[in-house]
């Protein structure tokens, strides 16, 4: 499959039944782990990337890193692949073109793309207005490579608690279909968990909506019920393996067993095997 078919494919998958359920990569073996369980697509994580390279989140991983990363993602894999760009690696819109340009380059057909960005040391709430510039600027580029790429565009109003808190709700209507108008595929409420809150967002916003799920979510066939349109989980998985590592590295200290290891726990062999096809770059 080609990368502009893969574009197409990924597009298509926000559009149609079932919901799409976008597992996060922070690596090439995470990456064939979800595609060998059936994923349809694979999103990366930028906080799980950072997280295995040494860095805290919050785009402080360089984007040559993040993208070498999403290079390594997308090449183990043959289901499109969608790249967390966090704020886009610069605040301008060249910036972003620059990013997407990168991204397309590694292999990915899609983006995730923040609306708010650290400045010395303080969470700074991007204006609507640039935020859709830079949006534009992404799309421009993607038509100019070719790729008709899917833009999840994200707002953090929720997740950083923007504004007061009873509007909040209005402002990431008003941001997201704004988004949408200026080139987004998808909007990405992050932060959002409240069934009653996910339903009035999937009716508000002028388009699919992507929910950060796990663990205090709406269960998945719930969230279809509700209109949404993709499911994604962010860090999620690289957190519950770390979890599982800590686990069994207590037991060791301790007990000196080996309990804490799971008994769906890759062999050796089903390892190996993941990439004896080698890479699919």
């Amino acid at each position: 499959m080609t990368q502009t078919e893969k574009a197409a494919l990924f597009r298509k998958l926000h559009s149609s039944p079932p919901i799409l359920v976008l597992p996060n990569a922070w690596d090439a073996a995470s990456a064939r782990i979800m595609e060998d369980a059936g994923a349809p697509a694979i999103a990366t994580t930028s906080a799980g990337i950072a997280l295995s390279l040494g860095y805290p989140d919050g785009q402080r991983i360089s984007r040559q890193e993040m993208l070498a990363a999403v290079r390594r993602i997308a090449a183990a894999v043959e289901v499109p692949v969608t790249a967390d760009i966090e704020a886009g690696y610069g605040e301008s819109p060249e910036a972003v073109a620059e990013t997407v340009c990168g991204v397309l380059e590694a292999g990915a057909v899609g983006i995730n793309l923040e609306d708010s960005w650290e400045r010395e040391g303080k969470r700074t709430w991007a204006d609507a207005g640039l935020q859709q510039d830079r949006i534009r600027a992404a799309c421009e580029a993607a038509r100019a490579a070719g790729i008709p790429l899917v833009v999840n565009a994200r707002t953090d109003v929720f997740l950083h608690a923007f504004g007061e808190e009873s509007a909040r709700f209005d402002e990431a209507v008003r941001r997201l279909n704004a988004y949408l108008g200026a080139g987004g595929d998808c909007a990405f409420p992050v932060g959002v968990r409240d069934r009653a809150v996910v339903g009035a967002l999937v009716r508000a916003v002028e388009g699919p909506v992507n929910i950060l799920a796990g663990p205090g979510a709406p269960a998945i066939p719930e969230l279809a019920e509700l209109g949404v349109a993709r499911v994604s989980f962010g860090a999620g998985f690289l957190r519950a393996a770390l979890g599982v590592a800590r686990r069994i590295l207590t037991e060791l200290r301790g007990a000196g067993t080996y309990a804490g290891f799971p008994e769906d726990a890759l062999t050796p062999a089903e390892a190996g095997r993941l990439f004896a096809r080698g890479s699919r770059g």
